[in-house]
């Protein structure tokens, strides 16, 4: 396997290129983990391609449903760290690590608040066992009617809880029984309520740690993740040395130069192609007594490599390009439909790295057929990591036409739900003196079916695939990537779109003069390229978006 045998370096840790200070897209990820609100909310960030579904648990099972945070820490959890995980694809322009860790410092915190929880269940529900179905029926058909859009519907949810509540004064008062049983069945009516009314406090603690954390990340990060599990204390800790192992792995998965082009869909973590330029002319020897020097596709590549470093200069001082990401990608085609993706293994390939001179080999024989495809990637990280463009170009030889082919993608922000921040719970009310005024009431942040929902699942997190059965589980799309499984298109916003046309003359332009310097050294009549060159430069200033990746022929 490609990932075999890597693992953190000893010494100093160096930052990964582009990293540096692209938070937003990063950190609104990781908000998700803190979240609270229906899990099915995640699904309005389902994007034309990629699209998370909500797996349904038992249909009377519903009070053991989990909230967004909750399965989203979870999904993501086991996704990117379980032991028997597919490839995953790169995040470009965020740090997936720095989501998982915050997932796992999410679930970390809610195993916290279960293990309290589970002794009050214990204490005050299941030495009352009778008492506690008995309340639980009552919320479960509560909840079942509330869900419902009828105001009638949910003012008879209320009455069913009163009308029950006063039910239980009159047992405690008119006890059917004596002696043991009757002192049993009073305990059993109200040590249930105590045990609620001891959850919410600490429901209520717990709920606001998780929204200054989602709040903080938002604001910049000011919280970090913390996740001791993953650190040995001694060499007998398997669990945090795998799970240490398992966040090296995530990391040098992200850093990998093989991508995977999805047809329609484009390239999986980059985007679709919204923009394609050819410029394809003969060979020719510039004088007709002399034959062309040979030279290969890599040589022109090499050059228009070069080039593209010098984009973040310019004549005038005037801002411009920042610097740019540039690295050589091999693509690997796959289904539209696909499921999973295999990345490439052998001798070849270390930690998920293919080696230089097997990326020669690609640029300079596979360009017909199958295979994988070489290209040369200029990759900008804008809008603290929320556009990604990216500008790829390919360099092909067949008989005696070369084709530079320079094509345009872009990812655009995360969605505006991830983005969210926490509100406060409040109330319109009227004063008391003052009636025709009205005044805020502040309101808890974990309503009383919540407190309910959250000690009924507690027993069971011991075994999170118990509670996926009963409430279900969030199912991520595939192949997933953290990135672009809930990517909006940039063309929504203004200047996003702006940058990404703008990127594309720039680009060209450069290649097309470095592929017609390797050109003239190596005596082919350049006329003919410089005039297509020419007519793409004109061309290319009327840059639009379009779907370059669908073909309606």
């Amino acid at each position: 396997m490609a990932d075999d045998g890597f693992d953190f370096r000893p010494g100093a840790q160096i930052p990964l290129q582009g990293a540096a200070g692209q938070t937003a897209a990063t950190f609104a990820l990781a908000s998700a983990a803190y979240r609270d609100g229906p899990v099915d909310k995640i699904l309005e960030a389902n994007s034309e391609w990629h699209k998370s579904t909500v797996k349904p648990g038992l249909k009377w099972a519903t009070i053991f449903k989990p909230n967004l945070g909750e399965a989203f820490a979870r999904a993501v959890q086991l996704r990117m760290l379980g032991g028997a995980r597919k490839p995953l694809i790169q995040s470009f322009g965020t740090e997936p690590q720095v989501v998982v860790e915050h997932c796992l410092a999410a679930n970390r915190i809610r195993k916290e608040r279960d293990s309290w929880l589970t002794a009050v269940m214990v204490l005050t529900g299941l030495i009352f066992l009778p008492g506690l179905l008995v309340w639980l029926l009552v919320f479960q058909i509560r909840r079942t009617i509330d869900k419902t859009t009828d105001k009638r519907a949910s003012a008879l949810a209320t009455a069913l809880l009163v009308g029950v509540a006063a039910l239980a004064v009159i047992f405690l008062i008119r006890m059917p029984f004596t002696g043991f049983w009757a002192w049993y069945a009073r305990a059993a009516v109200v040590a249930p309520v105590l045990g609620w009314f001891w959850a919410r406090q600490i429901c209520e603690r717990t709920a606001k740690d998780m929204r200054e954390r989602w709040g903080s990340l938002l604001a910049g990060g000011g919280i970090g993740a913390k996740i001791p599990e993953a650190v040995p204390g001694s060499p007998g800790e398997t669990a945090a040395e795998r799970l240490r192992q398992g966040l090296a792995r995530l990391t040098a998965e992200q850093q990998s130069n093989s991508v995977f082009y999805a047809g329609p869909k484009g390239i999986l973590g980059m985007g679709t192609r919204w923009g394609s330029w050819h410029l394809a002319e003969d060979l020719v020897p510039a004088d007709a007594n002399k034959e062309i020097h040979p030279f290969r596709s890599w040589d022109v590549i090499r050059s228009i490599q070069d080039q593209l470093r010098m984009l973040e200069r310019g004549p005038l001082n005037t801002g411009g390009f920042p610097k740019p990401s540039i690295r050589h990608w091999v693509v690997t085609p796959i289904g539209e439909g696909a499921k999973e993706v295999s990345r490439p293994g052998g001798t070849d390939v270390d930690a998920y790295q293919i080696k230089n001179h097997a990326i020669q080999d690609i640029c300079n024989k596979q360009q017909f057929g199958s295979g994988d495809r070489h290209y040369l990637g200029v990759q900008w990280t804008l809008w603290d990591g929320q556009l990604i463009i990216t500008m790829l170009i390919t360099v092909t030889v067949l008989h005696e036409t070369l084709r530079i082919e320079v094509t345009g993608h872009a990812l655009g922000p995360v969605h505006s739900l991830f983005t969210s921040k926490p509100e406060a719970k409040t109330k319109e009310v009227a004063k008391t003196v003052k009636f025709w005024e009205t005044t805020e009431r502040k309101l808890p942040l974990v309503e009383t079916d919540e407190v309910v929902r959250l000690a009924v699942r507690a027993p069971f997190t011991w075994y999170p695939p118990i509670l996926d059965w009963l409430g279900g589980k969030l199912i991520l799309p595939e192949p997933f990537g953290l990135r672009h499984a809930w990517a909006a298109k940039p063309w929504r916003h203004r200047f996003m779109a702006d940058d990404a046309l703008r990127a594309a003359t720039p680009v060209l332009r450069v290649v097309h003069a470095a592929a017609i310097r390797v050109l003239d050294e190596n005596g082919v009549n350049t006329e003919k390229f410089g005039t297509r060159s020419a007519f793409l430069s004109t061309q290319v200033q009327d840059a639009a978006p379009s779907k370059a990746d669908v073909y309606d022929a």
